[in-house]
Order: C-alpha cells, then structure tokens, then sequence
C-alpha cells in the first residue's frame, strides 16, 4: 500500500491478472473467418501446406537456366502466367514469365524485364550479369508444413486472418466470448432518448463501456440501470451470478452514503481490492459475489475510462488466455510543465503535437469530451514533477481500444 494507504497500480494490476488466470475461460467454438475478428485463437494454427507452395516469380521477366546463358539471345519457348502450371524449360531456352507465376522446372532464375532486350526475331538478349535464384521466391519461403503460425491465444485482426485464409481455412477454432453483465448504478441516471428529470444525467458509460466490451470480444449482458438501494443491488447481484462470468458495474463504489455497490460488496461479498493510488478512478473495487467476479468502475466517465481501459481490460483479455494483455506505449516529451506531486499517479488526456504532449484544458474526471479531442493518456507518476521537454509515458487511445 502507499503511504495515503491507497493500492499502487501495478499491485491492484497483478492482483486482477492472477484472478483471471483462475478463471480463464475453457469452452470454445468454430468460427466463420467473417465472425472471427477479434476473438481468441483457442488452438495453435499450424500449417498444412508450405507457402509459397512452389517457388515462383518475384516480378515479371524471363526465367531461364543460368547454364544456357552462354548461348543467348535465347529463344522464348513458352509463357507463364500466375495460375497456370509450365512445362519444363526447353534446353537452350528461355520463358516469358509474370509475377506469381510457377518457376518453370529446369530454370534456375529470373531476369526482370526492364533488363532484357527483345529482337526482332522475339529472341531474347540479357544486359546485366544473373546469379542462381535472382528473383526467385522460393517454396516454403513463408512457412514450412507443420510450421506453428499463430499461438493460441493470440487476437484474431486482418492481418491473422489473412494467414489463416492463406493455408486455405474457413473456420478458426476460438475461445468463445467472455459474457460480461453490464450494470450501471444510480438514481441520476436516465438512459439516453428519455426526458431528463430535474437532477439528472443520461448514462453515457453503458455506451462507452457496451462498445468497447464488444470489441474486446466480451457477449454483453445490460442488466440497466440500478436504483441506490442496498436490498436492489443484492437482489440484482445474485440474479447476475447466475449468467454471467463476470459482473462490471459502474458507480456505487465509493464511500458515500448512496454508494451501494461497493458497501453490498464488502459485507456480502468477497472484497479483493479497494482504492487505488491513481487520478482519475481511485474508488475502483474489484472481488467476488458468490463465484462471480466483479469489478466496481468508478462512475466518473473519465475515471471509467481510464481504470476499465487499464485494468478491467487485460482482466478480460486474460481470461480469453491472451498473454501479452498491456498496450503497446511510448515515451513523448511533454508540452506542459507539472509543479504539483501529486500521491496518486494520474493520467491525462493529451493530444500529440509537433512531437509534445499537449494537456486537453478540462481534466475534470466528469468531463469526457476531452477523450474525443485527446490522441491517448499521458502517464505521470506519483510524487513527481515535471518541466515542458521531459519524457513522459504515453498510451495510445488506438491501443487501448
């Protein structure tokens, strides 16, 4: 714990991956490769036949057999075009190929056609000197059979997809979808197309947080909106339980007196972690009610943002037995002097310009207009300070979502 006895990031991180290590998900399910992006590969892809399946042509040109170059110009005995099987290369001959095309058997290279001249007579004359398998790609170039091409575990996006198609699949083997029950608690909330009542808000975290689910791959359950009310947010957790591998609410989960989420877990629950040494989302709870975990976001749409995009997602990406959970990020200078140390590491919404991180003007944790205009979060840590130039961590908003 820190020193305002607040859970380090990094703790509150490792505690949430070593549950859903307990808790990875076991079923799966065959997938069109259409339906297949951004799930889970459940079984290693391993290849069934070599790529390329034979050596072919990098370019179009000539293939001929470096013995018989001695005897140009060469006659041209055939044409070979990308899909069609050659014959074998004639001695003392050459072949008009095009790029993709099969090498024909007996040639031993390929002359790009800007080097060539072509006589009269359509024989033809080669200008530069050639050595064995120029411009050849060869069999077996990009993988081997029985080579393992994609882990299990590894996310399905175009670029694996377009692997596994070119082994001639039409169907993955993956981890079947998380199914996450979506709570949003409050008595101000008002879900959006309804008249506003006098001290209330519209629920834009249910947006949010239904959407990025989905792209995480996770069947979302939207359980609503929940009163403030102790006995409600029981009942409706013991319903929860019983559909869904996981329970992620937003708001409650504070110490107020309105705050039932988090008091409901504490006293019949199984707590794991309570306030956490980050700006936004300090109040996040994480633990269990019955078998089920849940993780209690902050209702601040920026704290929510933030705490689900660096905690509750590697939870859930690690439950689909993902291992490399944490976003890719980089360190920029910063545009913007930092005189308060503060306790609690805190990350700010900035955008990138001319290579510095500039703070978007509002930081309020209500505030998420600043998440539209902003290129990711920038991280600075706890009880430090920092001039315009310095380097600071930054976390691409592409990355996290």
């Amino acid at each position: 714990m820190s020193k305002a006895g607040l859970m380090p990031v990094e703790d509150a991180l490792d505690q949430l991956l070593g549950m859903a290590n307990e808790q990875r998900l076991a079923d799966s399910e065959i997938l069109p490769l259409d339906e297949a992006r951004g799930r889970v590969l459940a079984s290693d892809l391993v290849a069934s036949l070599d790529l390329p399946p034979w050596p072919n042509s990098a370019m179009d040109g000539y293939a001929l057999n470096l013995a018989d170059l001695h005897r140009q110009p060469l006659k041209v005995s055939q044409k070979v075009y990308a899909g069609l099987a050659p014959d074998a290369l004639l001695p003392g001959t050459c072949a008009r190929i095009f790029t993709g095309a099969p090498l024909p058997p007996g040639a031993t290279c390929i002359e790009m056609q800007e080097n060539v001249e072509v006589l009269e007579d359509g024989r033809v004359r080669f200008l530069q000197p050639l050595k064995a398998g120029q411009n050849i790609r060869a069999q077996g170039q990009e993988n081997r059979v029985g080579d393992i091409l994609l882990r299990a575990g590894k996310r399905l996006g175009p670029f694996e997809l377009a692997v596994a198609a070119g082994q001639g699949l039409a169907q993955l083997h993956v981890v079947r979808r998380p199914r996450v029950a979506l709570l949003s608690t409050g008595d101000e909330l008002v879900e959006p197309g309804l008249p506003l009542r006098p001290g209330s808000i519209y629920n834009s975290n249910r947006v949010l947080l239904g959407h990025w689910l989905k792209e995480l791959g996770c069947e979302v359950i939207d359980a609503g909106i929940l009163p403030d009310r102790p006995a409600q947010t029981r009942l409706k957790l013991e319903q929860l339980q019983v559909a869904a591998d996981l329970i992620l609410t937003t708001g409650g989960v504070s110490a107020g007196d309105a705050d039932c989420l988090g008091q409901v877990l504490r006293e019949d629950g199984k707590p794991l972690l309570w306030k956490l040494a980050i700006k936004p989302g300090k109040p996040l709870t994480v633990g269990h009610f019955g078998s089920v975990p849940v993780i209690g976001l902050p209702g601040n749409p920026t704290s929510a943002l933030v705490t689900f995009g660096l905690l509750a997602r590697p939870y859930l990406l690690r439950i689909q037995g993902v291992e490399e959970v944490m976003p890719l990020s980089f360190t920029v200078n910063a545009g913007f002097a930092w005189n308060k140390a503060g306790s609690r590491r805190e990350y700010m919404r900035v955008r990138l310009e001319a290579g510095r991180a500039v703070l978007y003007p509002n930081q309020s944790s209500g505030v998420l207009l600043g998440a539209t205009w902003a290129d990711g979060l920038v991280e600075v840590p706890e009880n430090s300070t920092h001039g315009i130039g310095d380097e600071l961590r930054f976390i691409p908003f592409s990355e996290l979502f």
